[in-house]
C-alpha cells in the first residue's frame, strides 16, 4: 500500500514508519521519536499520543499491581480475582489499541484518541 507523503523526517526514516515505530514499544520509543524527531508533526503527534496511552496502561498497571499486592499483605485474597480479572482486561485493550494505532500509523491517518489526542496535538 502507498502512503502519501507526509514530509521529511528528522530520522530519515518515511513518516509513516517512524509514527508506527513510535507505538512499537509503547512509550518508550514514543518518547525516543519524540525527542529526535524535530520537523514532522505527523511523527511528533503519533510519539507524544504513545507517551500519553502507553504511560497511563503503564501507570494503571502499577495501580492494579500494588492494590493485588495489598490484597495479599491483609489476605483479602476474595478479591485477586477481581484483580487478575482487571488486570487481563487492560491488557487485552492496551493490545487491541497497540495495533490498531500502529495500522492507522502506518496508513498514514491520523487517529485522534479522546482526551490523550488532545494534549498530544496541544504538545507537538
Amino acid at each position: 500500500m502507498e502512503t502519501k507523503d507526509m514530509g521529511k523526517t528528522s530520522s530519515g526514516l518515511q513518516a509513516n514508519m517512524a509514527a508506527l515505530l513510535s507505538y512499537l514499544a509503547g512509550w518508550i520509543t514514543g518518547l525516543i521519536f519524540f525527542l529526535i524527531e524535530k520537523d514532522n508533526k505527523f511523527v511528533r503527534f503519533h510519539a507524544m499520543q504513545s507517551i500519553i496511552v502507553f504511560g497511563a496502561f503503564s501507570a494503571i498497571g502499577i495501580v492494579i499491581s500494588v492494590i493485588a499486592s495489598l490484597a495479599i499483605a491483609i489476605h483479602a485474597y476474595f478479591l485477586l480475582p477481581l484483580i487478575g480479572l482487571a488486570s487481563t482486561l487492560l491488557w487485552l485493550v492496551a493490545l487491541i489499541l497497540w495495533i490498531v494505532l500502529m495500522i492507522k500509523a502506518y496508513q498514514g491517518e491520523k487517529i485522534k484518541l479522546p482526551i490523550a489526542g488532545d494534549i498530544a496535538e496541544k504538545n507537538i
